[in-house]
């Protein structure tokens, strides 16, 4: 994201494979303050599942502001059960219009097993290529990591892994405690 107001996002990964009927969605789990590592444990992926339809989300940025945003996706799912999309859009027009919400500092990737976005608060709604997407400080280096193994034949939990175990390597905001979840077009499952 190319906003001013957020220079230099410190404190996550988030990485999103989809491969083989599923998507899997991965999180290190440090939060930093600045230079000081506050906790390393949490969880910055979480499984949603408004009107019965499991949706997988994973966060960058404020935990506050990312919650607040997750609160609104779900809200936007249950009136329009199943429509991952359709929701999207609707919550990128109200973040970037709103003012509340224009201030909010986070960014998202959502996956219904079957589409997969990144949301960001200029009222983005991307759609990945490569079938691979990653945001927070450490996103460039998952990234590259994970198109580099979606040339071998590893399941998308395996490249998810590899690729942020690379990037943790690199990345001084990311750590290796990963919380993942995997999901598919119909049924959930969930990984560690």
């Amino acid at each position: 994201m190319a906003d001013d107001r957020f220079p230099g996002w410190h404190g996550t990964t988030i990485l999103a494979v989809r491969r083989g009927g599923e998507v899997v969605v991965a999180g290190d789990g440090q939060v930093s303050l600045g230079q000081t590592v506050i906790k390393g444990t949490a969880r910055k992926v979480r499984r949603l599942s408004p009107g019965g339809h499991p949706v997988v989300a994973g966060f960058a940025g404020s935990t506050a502001d990312a919650f607040t945003l997750l609160e609104r996706l779900e809200k936007k799912l249950e009136a329009a059960p199943g429509q991952l999309q359709r929701a999207c859009v609707e919550l990128a027009k109200d973040w970037r219009m709103d003012k509340y919400l224009r201030n909010l500092e986070a960014m998202l990737i959502v996956t219904d097993g079957k589409d997969l976005f990144v949301l960001t608060g200029a009222g983005d709604v991307l759609e990945p290529e490569h079938d691979v997407a990653a945001i927070g400080s450490g996103g460039n280096f998952a990234l590259a990591a994970a198109r580099g193994l979606m040339t071998t034949d590893l399941p998308a939990e395996e490249v998810a892994r590899r690729a942020m175990a690379i990037a943790a390597d690199i990345c001084v905001y990311t750590n290796g405690n990963l919380t993942v979840e995997r999901i598919t077009g119909k049924a959930a499952g969930q990984g560690a």
